[in-house]
């Protein structure tokens, strides 16, 4: 299964991939310069070591092209495709020099990416057969956002708010400093009128609270099975309900059992593993 993942534009990663490759080379990559010709050219094949979903392959080849604006990546795979132990994913042909200096940051991008890509098709998996969406969340690695959730949309997920002027949504700590659900609710229709507001209940008095103030769209924070249920069944035609909190995988199919629209899980940005990925390097004469 490949989700046809669009492309991310260069210019969101470009300036990402010079600042991670100046921080592994510094003042230079000695152990290559040292050992490796200048005239050397070297062809590179990224294998991947587990089973996994691929993303970041663009993220990739742009640490090479840094480094070598001549070299050459032949993908046998795309972003989003579903890769075996052992697949071949792609190849680089250039200067073995940069292939060696850029290696690392290839690799530690496509790792975290392909890892995050790779949890979300799990839950995206586990939901399958309902009209549950998977969610990320803001819980991103900071200033690597628009990759974490690009690595989202690879693995078969849906991105969640960007940033904070990308959507209303009225958590537990606004609740408090307003003064109740329905003094936030009253605030923030005033001041987005047009715009769909989110709010955070935990009860179902709270929910209540929201739906005669307005809301249409509901989180369900750290509810119990029959909360929820409950809660999705007072908000039908009246406000979609999103659950948070406590979300593993095991849970997606009964969550998504009681009907609600969206689930929202952080882990699949904060605790992904890394994907077991190598780049082996031979000599081109």
């Amino acid at each position: 299964m490949n989700v046809g993942v669009t492309p991310l534009d260069k210019a969101l990663y470009r300036e990402l991939v010079r600042r991670a490759l100046a921080e592994d080379i510094s003042w230079g990559d000695a152990t290559t310069e040292g050992t490796i010709a200048e005239a050397q050219r070297g062809h590179g094949r990224l294998l991947a070591k587990q089973d996994c979903v691929i993303a970041g392959l663009d993220v990739a080849e742009e640490a090479f092209l840094q480094l070598d604006p001549a070299a050459v990546m032949v993908r046998h795979h795309q972003d989003g495709d579903v890769c075996p132990s052992g697949t071949l994913v792609a190849e680089v042909t250039g200067r073995a020099r940069a292939l060696l200096t850029a290696e690392r940051t290839a690799l530690n991008f496509m790792q975290r990416l392909s890892g995050i890509a790779t949890v979300t098709r799990r839950y995206v998996d586990a939901a399958q057969g309902s009209s549950l969406v998977v969610l990320d969340t803001r819980k991103t690695t900071p200033t690597l956002r628009v990759l974490e959730k690009y690595a989202v949309r690879a693995g078969g997920g849906t991105n969640h708010r960007f940033a904070l002027d990308d959507g209303i949504l009225i958590k537990d700590n606004h609740i408090a400093l307003a003064g109740g659900v329905l003094a936030a609710l009253q605030r923030m229709r005033h001041a987005a009128e047009d715009m769909v507001i989110e709010v955070e209940v935990r009860t179902l008095e709270e929910l209540d609270v929201a739906l005669e103030a307005g809301a249409t769209r509901i989180l369900a924070d750290n509810m119990d099975l029959a909360t929820l249920a409950e809660t999705v069944r007072r908000a039908r035609k009246r406000a979609q309900v999103e659950v948070s909190g406590g979300v593993t995988l095991d849970r997606i199919p009964e969550i998504a059992a009681t009907g609600a629209d969206f689930v929202s899980v952080g882990a699949l940005t904060h605790s992904a593993p890394a994907v077991d990925l190598s780049f082996k390097i031979a000599p081109v004469s």
